[in-house]
Parts: C-alpha cells; sequence; structure tokens
C-alpha cells in the first residue's frame, strides 16, 4: 500500500513539471564577459551581435596593402611610405556618427597622412580610409606601435592594434646641386653584400635649377625595401656658352656571381641643355620583391644620349638593348629585370614614378 501511495504522488509530480528549452553550446557571455571580444574579432569570423544595453557595436580592422603571403610587408626604412586600410563597420540598428582616431606610441603624429577623422555610417554599413605612414628620415629604426579607435555615443567602441618595423640605411648619399659654374662629379659604390656596382662620373658646365644624384643601401632589406636605390633629377639645364655641357657616363651594375640579377645599365650623355629628368633604379635581392632590378627614366634634352641595358645569366637569359639619341628628344623608358628564382610576391602595379626620399611618393 505504501509502494503504491509513492508512485501515485511521483506521477503526479512528472505531470505537472514543466521543460523549457534551452541554447544549445557556450553563450557568448561565458566565452567573452563584455558580450564582445576585447579586439572586435570573433571566432570562425562572425559577427557577434550588439549589447541589448546599447544601440549596437564599432568593430575596427587595419590592414596594410599587399599580398596575404607577402614577406615582411610591415618593414620600411626613414622616408618610405607605408599605405593601411583603416576600416569601421557598424553593428548597430541605427545610424551613427562615429569619431575614428589614431593613438600613437612611439611614434610622431608627422609621420600619419591623418590622426582623426569623423564618418557617418549606416545600420550594418563599412567606411574605410586609407592611411599613409612615412617615418621622417632621422627616425631610429626599431618596432613601432600605433591603435586605431572609433568610437560614438551609446556605442560600444572597437579598436585595432598594428604595428611597422624600421630598418635604417647602411649607406646614404645625397647630391643636391643649383646655380651656375662648373663643377665635377664622381661617385663609386660597390657592396660584396648585394652584389651591386654603381658609378658615376659628371662634368657641368653652365646653369641648372636644380641637379640631385642620391643613392640609399639597405643590406638585408625586408618587404618591399629595396637593398639598392638610385635617384636622380634635373630640373631646367642650360649651357651658357658656347662650350658649356652637361656630359657624364654612368652605369649600374647587379652582378650575378654575387647574388645580383645579371644586369647592367649604362649610360652616357653630353647635352647643352636638359628642361628636366626624373630617373629611379630598384635594385631588391632579399624581401617580398627579392631578385629585381627596376630602372626607369623621363628626359627632355637636346643633344647627345645613349642607354645600353642587358642581362646575362650564364644558361639561361642574355638580353641587349641599345638607343643612341643625337638632336631634341623628349623619351620616357622603362626595364624590369628578373632573376631566376624570382618569388612573385608583389602585388602593387608600377607606378608612374616610384617613391624616392625627398621627391616623391609611388608604391
Amino acid at each position: 500500500m505504501k509502494r503504491l501511495l509513492i508512485m501515485i504522488i511521483l506521477l503526479t509530480l512528472t505531470g505537472s513539471a514543466t521543460v523549457e528549452d534551452t541554447m544549445t553550446g557556450p553563450s557568448s557571455s561565458s566565452v567573452y564577459p563584455s558580450g564582445i571580444h576585447p579586439t572586435g574579432v570573433w571566432p570562425g569570423g562572425v559577427w557577434p551581435p550588439p549589447e541589448p544595453d546599447r544601440p549596437g557595436t564599432l568593430i575596427v580592422s587595419v590592414e596594410i596593402i599587399g599580398p596575404e603571403d607577402g614577406d615582411d610587408l610591415q618593414y620600411t626604412t626613414p622616408g618610405k611610405t607605408l599605405e593601411y586600410i583603416v576600416t569601421v563597420k557598424n553593428l548597430g540598428r541605427s545610424e551613427v556618427d562615429a569619431e575614428i582616431t589614431i593613438n600613437l606610441d612611439r611614434c610622431s603624429p608627422d609621420w600619419f597622412s591623418w590622426t582623426s577623422m569623423s564618418a557617418t555610417i549606416p545600420p550594418g554599413g563599412v567606411v574605410s580610409e586609407e592611411l599613409l605612414v612615412t617615418p621622417e628620415m632621422s627616425a631610429l629604426p626599431g618596432k613601432y606601435h600605433f591603435e586605431a579607435r572609433a568610437s560614438a555615443l551609446d556605442f560600444k567602441p572597437g579598436w585595432c592594434d598594428a604595428y611597422f618595423n624600421i630598418q635604417g640605411y647602411d649607406y646614404i648619399s645625397e647630391t643636391a646641386i643649383s646655380g651656375t659654374g662648373q663643377f665635377y662629379l664622381d661617385k663609386d659604390l660597390r657592396s660584396m653584400g648585394t652584389g651591386i656596382k654603381a658609378s658615376k662620373d659628371i662634368v657641368f658646365s653652365g646653369s641648372v635649377d636644380a641637379l640631385v644624384k642620391n643613392q640609399y643601401l639597405v643590406e638585408k632589406a625586408k618587404g618591399r625595401t629595396p637593398n639598392f636605390q638610385e635617384c636622380d633629377a634635373v630640373d631646367n639645364y642650360l649651357a651658357i656658352d658656347s662650350n658649356d655641357s652637361l656630359s657624364g657616363s654612368e652605369s649600374l651594375k647587379s652582378s650575378w656571381i654575387f647574388g645580383g640579377v645579371g644586369s647592367k645599365i649604362t649610360e652616357r650623355y653630353n647635352v647643352s641643355k636638359m628642361e628636366y629628368q626624373m630617373q629611379d633604379y630598384n635594385l631588391h635581392l632579399t624581401g617580398s620583391m627579392k631578385k629585381r632590378a627596376a630602372f626607369q627614366t623621363a628626359d627632355n634634352f637636346t643633344g647627345y644620349f645613349m642607354l645600353d641595358a642587358k642581362q646575362v645569366i650564364p644558361g639561361q637569359k642574355n638580353i641587349k638593348e641599345r638607343e643612341e639619341f643625337f638632336g631634341s628628344f623628349e623619351i620616357q623608358r622603362k626595364l624590369i629585370f628578373e632573376g631566376p628564382d624570382r618569388r612573385m610576391f608583389y602585388s602593387c602595379p608600377i607606378p608612374d614614378w616610384p617613391y624616392c626620399p625627398g621627391i616623391g611618393h609611388g608604391c
């Protein structure tokens, strides 16, 4: 009788119980108590929902321009620009006026193209802004950090950390001349570490607004920094007397025997007038653009100009080109030589005019 009474009581309790359906798996609050991952990135690439007590959340990302598999893209040298994209996403249910700021660590604000801006972002919308970072020529080598942060009234802010490394130059030679008279210039550089040999022998008489001959060397360059870069420019040269001229012989050689790309470029000229010259040479033996030499020039002149270019890799390549000009000409010339073990990591196109410290910007 007692057993029957106990069974009746148990059946009564079971029949009156209710069952609530619950969420399967761990809740977001158990993984991240705040409901949002501190860096704004959730596992699996899923955007988190807005917190119930706020209209929405801002998510920030900072990405350097370049291929995902590029080596050491965060490396640069003083005076050369890194390009970033700062992206802010609005996960809220309403439009938001967001303030985007760049918080600096040991960086100078003068290095950045901007440090604060405003943006109106619709619900679920995204805004992206290019951020250029150019360390000044006196910047010390080392690792530098900065943070991009987005905030708005009643919205949960978002932020993202970024960093870059500055490499120092092993050699800098900068020459800038303007005036009337005569001068002689001789430069001779040999680097066994990069296999580069560069020479200049220039005789000048007359008048010029500006004549620039710059050279930069980074023997163990990383990222898109060239191991050797040469930047030349002439603005408005004019012979004053009949015996005046701007004449010279210049050579750039990347020896295949010493690990170069096997290229050699030689210029010879004797001009009585040169309205302009813009010329750049970049040699990459290490980093994300390794085994690549690029040369381009644009000239407007009256007189004689010769360009001789070749690449010789025994058993693999033998390329030769030669051009000679007598008279008044405007020319543009581009040459790119690649070594046999070149890895195609660079993604940006060859710019109209590449970057040169103190001259301009490029890729």
